[in-house]
């Protein structure tokens, strides 16, 4: 006979892949758009490295543009990987929160990207390889009414193009 305790452990532990399987379905792709792992190998110089080795988002305060430290320590990172595999080409998004009007959200998520590709650019990547869009708030990755969620949204992130 299975004792409770051992029965809710397998469906905890069911649960827990199941919500690792989700996860791993809206990865990000450079190439649709909804994630940003792609198709290929991994190692040096691959999508899956600068993903899991150096970070493809950075996050802003609110209605700001502005890069705190933890930001641009990401972003120099990024920076010299981008440097050492010039193979790619990057699209840089910016995102905001769901608060705000559709027009307000796309100018700020405009500015966010803006202030990522010029820094990148001050740090020697050169402004043929980066382009930006917005997409203001209609690709939340956090959806609720509070602040954790709105903190997540507040971002941009770096895509890979090409390899």
């Amino acid at each position: 006979m299975v004792s409770a305790d051992a029965t809710i452990r397998v469906f905890k532990g069911l649960a827990i892949v199941m919500l690792l399987t989700l996860v791993a379905a809206c990865a990000r792709t450079a190439n649709t758009g909804v994630g940003n792992l792609g198709p290929g190998a991994t190692g040096p110089g691959t999508q899956q490295e600068f993903l899991v080795t150096v970070g493809d988002r950075v996050f802003f305060g609110t209605d700001s543009s502005v890069l705190n430290e933890t930001s641009r320590g990401v972003l120099d990172a990024q920076a010299a990987w981008l440097s050492r595999y010039s193979k790619f080409r990057i699209l840089i998004e910016g995102h905001a929160d769901e608060r705000g009007t559709r027009e307000y959200n796309i100018a700020l998520g405009e500015r966010r990207a803006n202030a990522v590709v010029n820094y990148l650019i001050s740090r020697g990547i050169s402004a043929s390889r980066v382009t930006s869009k917005s997409f203001g708030k209609q690709r939340p990755v956090a959806v609720c009414d509070d602040i954790s969620c709105w903190s997540q949204n507040r971002r941009s992130v770096t895509v890979l193009v090409g390899n």
